[in-house]
């Protein structure tokens, strides 16, 4: 779990730089005087639009490339490894189609929007350059998984690309560019960081483009095609089931109300940071180890997964939770943006479950069982579409959240009944139980000393009290061996220094 850890705490700390920088980029988004709710909310439904798209676009080749690099890399010398040419050739194509389809079925998709959130209608062509930027980032992205090189590519994804958003937020907020010149600049923010990555992975010598088909896609290809196939389909419906919610809210209820909903799921997905880090990190490790039937290695890894992230996701959690409703008083964000209060907390419990049962989607994707992730994705689409569909209709955006808690449980909890049974796999034991109770515990105490107290002052006395009540317990209980693993390491790197 060494490189894991490592690698996992240096882009966790990238990418909380990151959503540092977007946090400022959402204050002024939200803020008095600022963009207005349907400026911001038209920026959200950019990235669940490329995210379809890409999902689309991109044929089910980025687990194709993680899962089969090894391969590549024990036969082949670095130069001949023909995997990304067919790669960049899949996306390519991938995105032809999508463009294709996108322009055929424009009547259609307008129709939905223009009468309640008509911005989406008058930016849809622009949303394809971003799509495109975001298919073409994520293959390369994909293929630093595979080399276990993570570090570089969740800096542009997470920090870099805020960075960027920054200055055309700025550029409109001091009313040096149009929002129309704004939208168009932010369509490809994500080519630009695709640009950067390349270069990057190309003056470092480890991207390659050989026209000659190598023996070793000339031995696996089937094998390839036949995981593309089923993957493209999982990677779909995933993809739908994980934003439809936006584009539901916008056709019945408007595009003002998808920023609400937009600044619930921002200040939730706080709590994936860790998460995020350690998938990316941990593709290429769990390849290798089914490549290497290391069936120790990948038990350890999941089990270490699953309580590290849960550690993480309440702590960042209890954080959020103890003054989100203060923090939105002191930096005066608009009033309507307090609707959303109740659909944080249930997101935030969503993204609690989804941590706790660890890395369960990664375990299954680089194994030879990644068929099954197709089937419980199908079971989450079918079960999350009419359910999304009919509690927005019936209750808002609370309904969408609801929606989310109830599919992710359930779509969890098959995967974690998957693992158990095929492969005896089980990560829970007394130390998940302990952690939860240790969390409530923190909240509590913290909640009740510091009520009475806001605006700053509140918010770092209930901060400091949950952390430090929730951090000594992890050590004192000793609810993850990393912790005292990773104080050892600096205690050491600090005494030689």
């Amino acid at each position: 779990m060494g490189t894991i850890r490592k690698q996992t705490i240096i882009s966790s700390v990238l990418v909380y730089i990151g959503f540092f920088i977007g946090a400022i980029n959402m204050y002024i988004y939200t803020k008095d005087g600022s963009f207005t709710l349907e400026q911001f909310a038209l920026t959200r439904i950019f990235f669940d639009f490329a995210q379809n798209m890409y999902a689309f676009g991109a044929l089910g080749v980025i687990p194709v490339i993680y899962k089969f690099y090894p391969y590549y890399k024990d036969n082949l010398e670095k130069h001949k490894i023909d995997l990304m040419t067919w790669g960049m050739i899949a996306a390519g194509i991938g995105f032809v189609l999508v463009m294709s389809a996108g322009w055929y079925f424009r009547p259609f998709f307008e129709s939905q929007f223009v009468e309640k959130s008509k911005l989406i209608v008058d930016y849809y062509y622009w949303m394809f350059p971003f799509a495109l930027g975001m298919l073409f980032f994520s293959v390369l992205e994909g293929f630093c998984w595979a080399l276990q090189q993570t570090v570089f590519s969740n800096f542009l994804k997470e920090t870099a690309l805020r960075i960027f958003t920054s200055v055309l937020i700025a550029l409109y907020y001091f009313k040096l560019i149009s929002f129309e010149s704004f939208v168009y600049c932010f369509a490809f923010l994500y080519l630009l960081i695709f640009l950067i990555l390349a270069a990057y992975l190309y003056a470092t010598n480890q991207l390659h483009f050989p026209s000659t088909i190598s023996r070793v896609t000339k031995k696996f290809w089937k094998k390839m095609v036949g995981m593309q196939v089923l993957i493209y389909s999982g990677t779909v419906i995933a993809s739908i089931a994980a934003t439809i919610d936006s584009f539901i809210i916008a056709k019945f209820q408007g595009l003002a109300v998808v920023g609400v909903f937009g600044l619930a799921q921002y200040a939730a997905n706080l709590i994936q940071v860790p998460q995020r880090s350690i998938q990316a990190i941990s593709a290429g490790v769990l390849s290798r180890a089914w490549k290497d039937k290391d069936m120790q290695e990948i038990k350890r890894i999941y089990k270490r997964s699953c309580i590290n992230l849960l550690i993480m996701a309440l702590f960042i959690f209890g954080n959020l939770w103890l003054n989100v409703a203060d923090g939105m008083k002191v930096l005066h964000i608009q009033k309507e943006y307090e609707a959303g209060l109740g659909t944080i907390f249930i997101l935030g419990m969503v993204r609690i479950i989804d941590a706790g049962t660890g890395l369960n989607a990664m375990v299954i994707n680089t194994s030879t069982y990644w068929r099954f992730d197709f089937i419980s994705g199908v079971i989450l689409l079918a079960f999350r579409l009419p359910l999304t569909y009919y509690l927005i209709m019936h209750y808002g955006i609370i309904g969408s959240a609801f929606a989310e808690l109830f599919a992710y449980s359930l779509y969890n909890f098959i995967r974690f009944e998957f693992l158990r049974q095929k492969f005896k796999m089980q990560p829970f034991d007394v130390k998940t139980l302990l952690t939860l109770l240790v969390a409530v515990a923190a909240f509590g105490f913290s909640y009740w000393l510091g009520q009475s107290f806001h605006n700053w002052f509140g918010i770092v006395l209930r901060s400091v009290l949950f952390s430090g009540i929730f951090v000594l317990a992890i050590f004192k209980l000793e609810l993850t061996p990393d912790a005292g693993q990773m104080y050892h390491n600096l205690k050491q790197r600090f005494n030689k220094s």
